[in-house]
């Protein structure tokens, strides 16, 4: 049932009834604007959670053997690349390249002519339906007649002999001139271990011959020789790989303690420091007018407490002593240079202000810097009893439960307007009664006789 303007009455219903579904609603619109804002505070959270979570795990980097013992492979020569695993050991290596690594390959001896009138790798001959091949101590023979034809082409032999895969050799037929051919025969097995030969078929001449990549250590009567099947040694220094390019050449390969690598992991500490403070101050600066958690003392707890770790030090030294500054602005600040040279002068001592704690398995507690940081991130950052993880499913349950609120408000301002219009639709018909009832008195009186008085 819909009104606009009443028929009797005149005046404009359907915005009197608007009108007053905006006052019936004021309690409902309070509840969707609580809404609006406990959703932003779901999303506030989540968002300082994620940098607490980033700032835990930049934290736990410390804890991992790979962080201290990084290692850095040098090479004297620009021919030579090395590069260093974690689980290598500091040391250097100078040698001589005697030869690289080839592939082992053959080619026809004949040249292959197609027949008169043809061109065609297809339409020429092999010579031989079957040929012999042997790989290390292994002979295989080879059927070419693929298609029964009593004689073998270019191309069926090529195929029927890449075709057994288990040799890992590949056939190529190459044309050197119009209608003549030869076939090249190589190996997909690098060094003297993919070497292999052709013991019965038509005759074959070696084009390159397998031979191991060769170094010679050292350079006085202790040298001695090494080799690899590719161009690449692996395990002449600890967890290195070497790789070699050129054979005459001469270097150094050195590997030592990467300390920039482990600076970089103290850089990406304090920068995710910075970011979980810098997303608390956007959340909950008093003065700011986007600011969602404006105020709240659970995040002002948890910046403070970052920054408490930081001042306060670790067994009376200062964290500025490696590198680690506060600066005026309530920041972390990091200097590599004091960094380096805390770390250059005593390892260990470095690493335990950082990663020391007492106590053994979970009773285990938290010295170092890093340490503490760990576990004041992943205490408000854990899924499951984190802090802020709680924070945000209070609120998600809090939205929940004004949704549903919301809801039922749908539902009784519904019923509400239907009501309105009732009362509006009765209205105009009592008037439209009342219209009529007086048009009949009126007409009544009309009739009356009229007396004179004369």
């Amino acid at each position: 049932m819909s009104l606009s303007v009443g028929l009797i009455s005149g005046m404009d219903t359907a915005s009197l009834i608007s009108q007053l579904m905006q006052v019936e609603a004021n309690p409902q619109t309070l509840l969707k604007n609580k809404l609006v804002a406990t959703n932003s505070d779901a999303s506030g959270y989540r968002a300082v959670n994620l940098r607490f979570d980033s700032l835990s795990s930049a934290a736990a980097a410390f804890s991992s053997d790979a962080t201290w013992t990084a290692a850095r492979a040098s090479s004297s020569n620009g021919t030579v690349t090395a590069t260093a695993g974690a689980g290598a050991l500091a040391g250097s290596l100078t040698f001589t390249v005697d030869t690289l690594a080839t592939s082992h390959a053959l080619r026809s001896a004949a040249v292959f002519t197609a027949p008169a009138g043809k061109t065609a790798a297809a339409d020429t001959d092999f010579g031989a339906t079957s040929i012999d091949i042997k790989v290390g101590s292994t002979t295989t023979s080879i059927a070419l007649d693929t298609d029964g034809g009593g004689t073998a082409t270019l191309t069926e032999a090529a195929a029927a002999i890449n075709a057994k895969t288990e040799l890992g050799l590949t056939a190529t037929v190459v044309q050197v001139a119009e209608g003549q051919y030869r076939m090249q025969l190589s190996t997909k097995t690098a060094g003297t271990a993919g070497v292999f030969e052709v013991t019965s078929g038509p005759g074959f001449t070696e084009l390159t011959k397998g031979t191991n990549a060769q170094l010679t250590i050292g350079s006085g009567t202790g040298a001695y020789t090494v080799s690899s099947s590719s161009n690449t040694f692996s395990g002449l220094l600890s967890d290195t790989t070497i790789t070699v390019a050129k054979a005459g050449e001469t270097a150094t390969v050195a590997v030592a303690r990467d300390a920039d690598a482990t600076a970089a992991k103290v850089q990406a500490l304090v920068d995710a420091a910075n970011n979980a403070l810098q997303v608390v101050t956007d959340y909950t600066a008093k003065d700011s007018t986007t600011a969602t958690l404006k105020g709240d003392s659970t995040l002002r707890t948890l910046s403070g407490r970052v920054l408490d770790v930081v001042s306060g030090g670790i067994g009376g030294e200062s964290a500025a002593t490696y590198g680690i500054q506060l600066t005026k602005d309530g920041k972390l600040k990091f200097d590599k240079a004091a960094f380096l040279a805390a770390l250059a002068e005593d390892p260990a001592g470095t690493r335990d202000f950082l990663t020391a704690t007492s106590g053994t398995g979970t009773s285990a507690e938290p010295v170092g810097l890093a340490a503490k940081i760990e576990a004041l991130a992943k205490s408000a950052s854990d899924g499951t009893t984190g802090t802020l993880t709680l924070l945000a499913k209070s609120s998600d349950a809090s939205a929940k439960d004004l949704e549903a609120r919301i809801a039922d408000w749908d539902t009784r301002l519904a019923l509400r307007k239907e009501t309105l219009t009732r009362q509006f639709t009765a209205m105009e018909t009592a008037l439209g009664t009342l219209q009529n009832q007086s048009s009949w008195l009126a007409g009544q009186l009309a009739g009356l006789p009229t007396w004179s008085s004369s």
